[in-house]
């Protein structure tokens, strides 16, 4: 589907007071990003560049655990500089698209979590990351398979172009040595489907389309969610990965 990043900036700078209470599994992906990311590779990086940084809920995760001498984050939104530089108070912040970065050091780790199922190309922007990585360089993140949200898709048709793991693995493999890839699936379970519509609004999905719902849309949405899907669950299904530039 055509993205609107003018719109994607609006939506996830409105959900950013809810984000870390609603981003369960986000959370979760950030840890086993981060464990991940020590088993395979150690936890020394001297310059380290986090991308889609947000509300700061993967550095938390990943300062605690790390050591580093330089820490720059990236994010679309410019309040999440703020966010971060209460966490990393020497951080170094890089507001804009995280597809163009450009940095004026090379980097040791890029990481990022949640974020990478946004790229309308995966290869050329992990083409661009290696560029800034020194040799050797890692590069982790996390995203998400095509079952993600599949019960939002059957109903509404809209969805990201999320990949199979084995194409990010082959994507990969043209640039990085394949550390780690795990693809797992997790559902949350919810009382109504307007807690649902709430979930993805404090999460920033609902990014996915510019139409806005007015009150027959949304029951219309309610009833189909509860007649399809009566247990009133919700899928992801993340995906995580660490890579040594080669």
């Amino acid at each position: 589907m055509q993205l609107n990043p003018k719109l994607i900036k609006t939506q996830f700078e409105k959900s950013m007071a809810k984000y870390d209470e609603n981003a369960l599994v986000q959370q979760l992906m950030a840890e086993k990003l981060v464990k991940a990311l020590i088993n395979c590779a150690g936890n020394n990086f001297a310059n380290i560049l986090e991308l889609g940084a947000g509300t700061g809920l993967l550095t938390k995760q990943l300062t605690g655990c790390v050591n580093y001498k330089k820490y720059y984050a990236n994010d679309l939104v410019e309040k999440s500089g703020s966010y971060l530089k209460s966490i990393v108070s020497d951080c170094k912040f890089i507001c804009g698209n995280a597809q163009k970065i450009k940095t004026s050091s090379k980097m040791d780790l890029i990481i990022s979590n949640a974020m990478f199922q946004w790229f309308s190309n995966l290869e050329k922007v992990l083409g661009h990351y290696r560029t800034i990585l020194n040799p050797a360089g890692t590069i982790a993140f996390s995203t998400f398979a095509p079952d993600n949200f599949k019960e939002i898709k059957s109903l509404t048709g809209l969805a990201l172009d999320y990949k199979e793991p084995e194409e990010i693995r082959s994507i990969l493999e043209k640039n990085y040595k394949v550390l780690y890839l795990e693809k797992f699936d997790y559902k949350l379970n919810f009382t109504t489907p307007l807690e649902i519509l709430a979930h993805m609004k404090h999460t920033g999905v609902n990014s996915l389309g510019a139409k806005h719902w007015g009150i027959l849309e949304v029951k219309d949405f309610c009833d189909k969610y509860k007649s399809l899907y009566p247990d009133l669950t919700l899928t992801y299904s993340p995906v995580v990965v660490v890579a040594e530039k080669i």
